[in-house]
């Protein structure tokens, strides 16, 4: 069993990203997991102002900032593998995900404990990563950037990449209901987590 939080990213309560995560959610769960999703598009989560003022030390709300991070810091903290549900913007995260993931670097801010090792790697929480991805196109140009993206992005953050799930052709809401097999798809790569 293992704790997951779903970082559900998508402006649209009932979009493409949200049916995908509860097919993700219905299969994690049915695997014994335990799940928690943050909707942090609805969320009042502030982007980071790049102050360097986080204090990792502080793990219930390590950024100066006080707002609704502080409940993602607290999943974020207790989860064994932590998922990243955005619709692909752009050619990468949205704009409320990357705000979370900007704000994530405060959990790694402050005075190291061994001066040998920088503050940034010493309070790295080795985590497994997922990224579930609906996009408009399906094509490999598509998700060029958010490919390259992501491998560093889990090469820096220490995280395990437990793997990606990108899916084209949805652009409407709803257009993942004409598309079974995504939300199939969803629901197996919520199985795997073990």
């Amino acid at each position: 069993m293992k704790k997951v939080l779903v970082l559900n990213g998508s402006p649209r309560p009932n979009g493409n990203t949200v049916a995908m995560i509860k097919e993700f959610v219905r299969g994690a769960e049915e695997g014994g997991n335990i799940v928690n999703v943050c909707d942090v598009a609805r969320m009042n989560i502030h982007p980071c102002v790049g102050c360097l003022g986080g204090n990792a030390q502080n793990t219930s709300s390590p950024c100066c900032q006080k707002d609704d991070m502080d409940t993602v810091y607290k999943y974020y903290n207790e989860c064994d593998v932590v998922v990243f549900a955005t619709p692909l913007y752009f050619w990468n995260f949205n704009a409320q995900t990357k705000a979370v993931i900007d704000r994530l670097f405060a959990t790694m801010e402050g005075e190291s404990p061994d001066p040998s090792v920088p503050a940034y790697v010493y309070y790295l929480q080795h985590k497994e990563a997922c990224l579930m991805m609906p996009a408009e196109e399906e094509s490999d140009a598509n998700f060029q950037l958010i490919n390259h993206y992501w491998d560093g992005f889990c090469e820096r953050m220490d995280y395990t990449n437990y793997g990606k799930l990108l899916i084209g052709n949805l652009m409407e809401v709803g257009d993942v209901k004409q598309k079974p097999e995504a939300l199939e798809a969803a629901y197996k790569f919520g199985r795997t987590i073990k």
